[in-house]
């Protein structure tokens, strides 16, 4: 199922759409449908639009000092920030742009906002390495967290699972802070409140910005493409939550 969950978003992604509308062209012929790939990448490898869909996804939320949000007993932290590098004497571990989410959790911690963090066992079958979980469960001690406020999940693949796992080791209706990205939220939020989780949201890893238009934003960068294929993944995997919840 997850392989189904991970192909299914990279055939209807941008690139996806590019690529059937090139083949369609040179298989039939027709200059048309190339010339509509040619401006999608084009229009979607923009700046100033990849900007804009960033912004989209995480309007429904705003960076908060965790000094005023509402207290609870278990501080959730979602996995997605850790990634493995294979090396001869073993494996390198080093953490991605989300690493907000891990210091985020312990900070709650540490403010006594939340007695308990949960950290996720996420492994997909193509990682190499242990779970990310265990690796932050480490990381969450060597920066002064007690080990006896730390649990951890078994192994889960998707968000779904998270909350899943996370909900059979909490009571029914029980109150979480939840951290994850800000873009994330929205689809996270939603998953946990169906497992009968009450949710105290708590987004970081923002990654829209304000900085002032200038003419390279209306230059095609290949990150920008990547920004705007992010936004329609998201979208899809919301609108997937939607139709199952």
């Amino acid at each position: 199922m997850i392989y189904i969950n991970k192909i299914l978003p990279v055939i209807i992604s941008p690139l996806g759409l590019i690529t059937i509308l090139l083949f369609f062209g040179i298989f039939r012929k027709k200059m048309l449908p190339s010339v509509l790939a040619l401006m999608i990448l084009i229009i979607l490898s923009l700046p100033i639009v990849s900007g804009q869909l960033v912004e989209l996804l995480e309007r429904s939320y705003q960076p908060t000092n965790p000094n005023e949000i509402v207290s609870a007993d278990t501080v959730i932290v979602l996995s997605g920030m850790v990634r493995p590098i294979k090396q001869k004497n073993g494996i390198h571990y080093e953490f991605s742009e989300a690493v907000d989410r891990i210091f985020a959790g312990i900070n709650i911690l540490k403010i006594g906002k939340a007695q308990k963090l949960i950290l996720t066992r996420g492994k997909l079958p193509w990682s190499i390495g242990v779970p990310e979980g265990e690796f932050l469960v480490e990381f969450a001690q060597s920066q002064g967290i007690d080990p006896n406020k730390i649990l951890l999940t078994e192994i889960v693949q998707n968000t779904n699972d998270e909350a899943k796992e996370i909900s059979k080791m909490l009571p029914k209706n029980s109150e979480i802070i939840l951290v994850t990205s800000a873009f994330h939220m929205p689809r996270a939020k939603k998953v946990f409140q169906n497992q009968n989780l009450k949710v105290i949201p708590y987004a970081v890893d923002f990654r829209s910005s304000d900085n002032k238009i200038d003419i390279m934003d209306f230059l095609p960068q290949a990150n920008a493409f990547r920004d705007s294929s992010f936004y329609f993944r998201e979208i899809i995997g919301r609108a997937y939550y939607d139709l199952r919840y």
